[in-house]
């Protein structure tokens, strides 16, 4: 068992980045790390109605203590930041430091304030350092993208108030281009460290117990700091969340073609996209997320004996049609009983059609498992039930 903390005053690290850095999947890196020997509580923070970070966040660490607040952690919820962690101090004896994942479109700055403005907070705890991944293969595109006039830029406020960058997934770039990246980096933050990583992966003594921030170093370029507490952090309106939960299994085949025609017509506009899915015939959740075009899938984890088996996703972009999005995703859910009954005989398409006999239901994510009646008895799946995979028999 780790050592728990006696430490009346708990190190807190600040994990920031633009959406679809890594900052969770360096997260669960962290949390599955036994070499660090800390225990820490996670105080999750995501844009939109519907969470689903908290669904990904590694099933293996069953001991964390976790807070998920909806809304942007620099405004709407900046209060209940304050009384979460006055809460989660109660539990002192339970942990060794706290980790605060912002949403994506958060403003490091109000959420460093609140560790020097609030006498209690003070007491309870010291800001340890803010880190802040990147994406190497979109930052650029982030750092230079015109805002409305009044708008901060979110990318270029993470990357200045960072105390180390973890420069992340630099396998998708030209050696050449992370110089220039790193180089622009630089520029807007001499004094920060820049360690390159791939999939989030890297030692957590790189990232606790680092002592690393320096209130100084923020005075200098922002004297203001501490007074200016009031400043509303204004967000792109173009920028919005949509988000659905739905309970109830989707099939696979269809959900995989919506997101794939998605992405190919919307994926410009798609900052972040993120699902945690029940899916019919499958005791693992199916894992969806993606940046722009860029779309990873998996089953990972699986349900619980009492865990309701349902499905939620979270679309955040420019401009993005809620209506569309909700309708496209409840189209994908599993809502009638099959028309062939098990041991019923089909036409089955292989290519051409043959004969077959139904011999299963939803079979690893599959609405049909067919049984070939010829001499090798071959076994196919029909993924969904459309006359394209699987018919009557004709004649």
């Amino acid at each position: 068992m780790p050592k728990k903390a006696k430490q009346s005053i708990i190190p807190v690290t600040i994990l920031t980045g633009f959406l679809g850095s890594g900052k969770t999947t360096l997260l669960n890196h962290i949390l599955n790390d036994k070499t660090h020997g800390m225990k820490f509580a996670v105080i999750e923070n995501e844009f939109g109605e519907i969470g689903v970070d908290d669904k990904v966040i590694s099933e293996n660490v069953d001991e964390e203590i976790i807070e998920v607040m909806n809304g942007c952690i620099c405004c709407t919820v900046r209060g209940d930041l304050v009384i979460a962690l006055k809460k989660l101090h109660e539990k002192v004896h339970m942990f060794n430091g706290i980790i605060i994942e912002t949403t994506g479109l958060a403003d490091p700055a109000p959420v460093v304030q609140t560790f020097f403005v609030d006498e209690d907070i003070q007491k309870m705890y010291k800001l340890d350092s803010v880190i802040t991944v990147v994406d190497a293969l979109n930052i650029l595109d982030r750092l230079h993208e015109k805002k409305p006039e009044g708008v901060e830029n979110e990318s270029v406020e993470q990357i200045v108030f960072a105390d180390k960058i973890l420069l992340n997934k630099t396998d998708l770039v030209e050696k050449g281009q992370l110089v220039e990246i790193e180089r622009e980096l630089k520029a807007l933050n001499p004094l920060t460290i820049i360690l390159r990583t791939q999939f989030g992966k890297i030692d957590p003594s790189e990232l606790l117990n680092l002592q690393a921030f320096d209130l100084k170093r923020i005075l200098d370029f922002e004297p203001d700091f501490i007074t200016d507490v009031d400043q509303e952090h204004q967000h792109d309106t173009s920028v919005v969340s949509v988000s659905s939960r739905i309970e109830g299994e989707m099939n696979i085949e269809i959900l995989q073609s919506w997101i794939e025609r998605l992405i190919g017509e919307d994926g410009a506009s798609l900052y972040r996209y993120k699902g945690v899915i029940a899916v019919k015939g499958m005791n693992r959740k199916f894992v969806f997320q993606g940046v722009n075009m860029l779309f990873t899938a998996g089953f990972e984890g699986k349900w619980k004996k009492n865990e309701t088996r349902e499905s939620r996703f979270v679309f955040i972009g420019k401009n993005l049609d809620k209506e569309f999005l909700q309708a496209g995703f409840n189209a994908c859910r599993v809502t009638q009983d099959l028309r062939f009954l098990v041991g019923e005989k089909v036409e089955v398409n292989v290519g051409t059609w043959k004969e077959g006999k139904v011999i299963k239901h939803w079979d690893e994510g599959n609405a049909y498992r067919v049984e070939v009646q010829n001499r090798t008895k071959r076994n196919v799946w029909a993924p969904v039930d459309i006359d394209v995979y699987i018919r009557k028999i004709q004649g």
